[in-house]
């Protein structure tokens, strides 16, 4: 019995030292730079509120953040990267809906899993998209889109560089009951260009992207995605108002680890998050995109996560997407 309780003892205490060295950890977290990866390119609504948390948290922790783009298979690449890394909060997937909600019912095989090789972080914001074409378009309406899509089944092309992008376009033909040309990006800025290039009809592009190309006068906005108006572009009336009733989507930001990462990191990265999403930068960039900042804890963004990968599930089973 004695031989028991010593080993009993020696379990409790290894534990006990475990727990003690955790803690230390999660208190000198962070002792040496941090990787924010991003499943999108530069100059992409992720990649923006990324480089503004980065500012924040580096002025508050006195540790460099590095920004690393790994764009490309809608954002696969990044997340099977990150749920591969080291489980220390030393590389933190900032991301999107794109990879943690939508993804899995697009693709047969995506190369990770959402919920078990990732630990949650906390939500960080949310925001619309808006319908743009070429300003030389004849298209000045969602109306004209829509009957010109009908007058020419599959003719006028749409493209995305995330699945938001898409599963709005997507969203679109099934409501409008139209038929357009589905052409795909690494990521929403390739779209851009090619949509200023003429190379492409239109696209559902995020705020951030869309909105000082359209003050620029180089696009043009038809209608956002979104339940209300946007006060970045008030007078641009909701998908919705102009032609198809109860259209709505959006995309969100979230921060994940991979899965094992300890808890008391996890919570000590959370709270550094949270705090950077007030920061001056992240204040500039929810303004300029027409987002909103959108934080919680690692547990509810869980039950976030779990929800809105139902509702994506709906929408592209709805519009008849078939997995790649």
């Amino acid at each position: 019995m004695a031989h028991v309780l010593n080993r009993r003892q020696c379990l409790v205490a290894t534990a006990l030292l475990a727990l003690g060295i955790t803690a230390t950890a999660a208190s000198a977290y962070p002792d040496k730079p941090v990787t924010f990866v991003v499943p999108f390119a530069a100059g992409s609504a992720t990649d923006q509120i990324a480089r503004a948390l980065a500012d924040a948290f580096t002025a508050e922790t006195r540790q460099p953040v590095v920004i690393e783009n790994k764009a490309g298979a809608s954002g696969m690449l990044a997340a099977q990267a990150v749920a591969r890394a080291p489980a220390d909060g030393y590389t933190v997937l900032i991301t999107t809906n794109t990879t943690h909600a939508a993804n899995e019912h697009l693709y047969k095989k995506i190369g990770y899993d959402p919920v078990k090789d990732f630990a949650p972080v906390t939500a960080l914001g949310k925001g619309g998209q808006v319908l743009v074409v070429h300003p030389e378009s004849p298209f000045k309406t969602v109306a004209d889109v829509i009957e010109h899509a009908r007058k020419n089944p599959g003719k006028l092309s749409f493209g995305s560089g995330s699945s938001s992008s898409r599963t709005a376009g997507e969203l679109f033909q099934q409501m409008a009951k139209v038929q357009l040309l589905h052409v795909p990006y690494k990521s929403n800025p390739n779209a851009i260009t090619d949509l200023l290039g003429r190379q492409i009809d239109m696209m559902f592009a995020d705020m951030s992207t869309g909105v000082p190309q359209i003050q620029g006068g180089k696009l043009r906005a038809l209608g956002v995605t979104a339940a209300k108006r946007s006060p970045l572009l008030p007078q641009v009336p909701t998908i919705a108002e102009a032609g198809v009733p109860g259209y709505e989507i959006g995309y969100w930001f979230a921060a994940y680890v991979p899965a094992g990462t300890p808890a008391p990191v996890v919570q000590r990265l959370n709270e550094l998050l949270r705090r950077a999403t007030n920061g001056p930068a992240a204040k500039a960039f929810f303004e300029a995109s027409g987002s909103e900042p959108f934080t919680g804890t690692p547990e509810e963004l869980a039950q976030f996560q779990a929800a809105e990968t139902r509702k994506w599930g709906e929408i592209i089973k709805a519009a008849g997407i078939q997995p790649e």
